[in-house]
């Protein structure tokens, strides 16, 4: 299997732009990639413990790669990487809101931004077991499955609610608006 410092060069290694990007750093710095990337990771580390905007550089983690392998992915004429990168931001969605009503309690924890930067990690980690898949096949497709025939007969009942309500405020002003031109004719 390896040491971890072995894995880690390989993944270092592999072709790809996080591999040019750091050949390029290290041919100008003449650090070698494996201590150019572990030094990275433990000042993002650090600053993610004590920095101060650690919320928006960790929202940029979960965000900004994701988003820029979907758009690839939708360019590409797979559909496996579609499948995938849907996965990660149905569990991302989920969690933005399990972390919307948890988040006034968690963020006052030091290590809450560390913590929920390797958990983004981890969801779009490049691993048949990365948590995406983990969390929807095993918590989000179960509660969906149970569910969604109710929740789809409640969205069904509000929509023709809400055309209802949207028919009513049109006949009520458009019979405003008709009573109101002919009081103007009539004057």
């Amino acid at each position: 299997m390896g040491s971890v410092q072995q894995r880690l060069q390989r993944f270092l290694d592999r072709p790809g732009p996080l591999s040019d990007f750091l050949g390029r750093l290290e041919s100008r710095t003449g650090v070698r990639r494996l201590y150019l990337a572990t030094g990275s990771l433990a000042v993002l580390g650090l600053y993610l413990v004590f920095g101060y905007g650690a919320s928006l550089v960790c929202n940029l983690i979960g965000f900004a790669y994701p988003a820029y392998v979907s758009i690839k992915a939708i360019e590409s004429s797979s559909k496996e990487d579609d499948t995938t990168w849907l996965t990660y931001w149905v569990v991302y969605g989920v969690f933005s809101i399990a972390e919307f009503f948890s988040d006034i309690f968690l963020y006052w924890f030091p290590f809450y931004y560390a913590g929920k930067c390797l958990f983004l990690v981890w969801c779009m980690a490049p691993v048949s077991w990365n948590g995406s898949q983990v969390l929807y096949h095993n918590v989000i497709r179960p509660c969906f499955l149970r569910h969604h025939r109710a929740v789809d007969t409640v969205l069904g009942d509000l929509s023709t609610k809400a055309l209802d309500a949207a028919s009513a405020i049109t006949r009520e002003a458009s019979g405003t608006a008709v009573k109101l031109a002919q009081e103007a004719k009539s004057k």
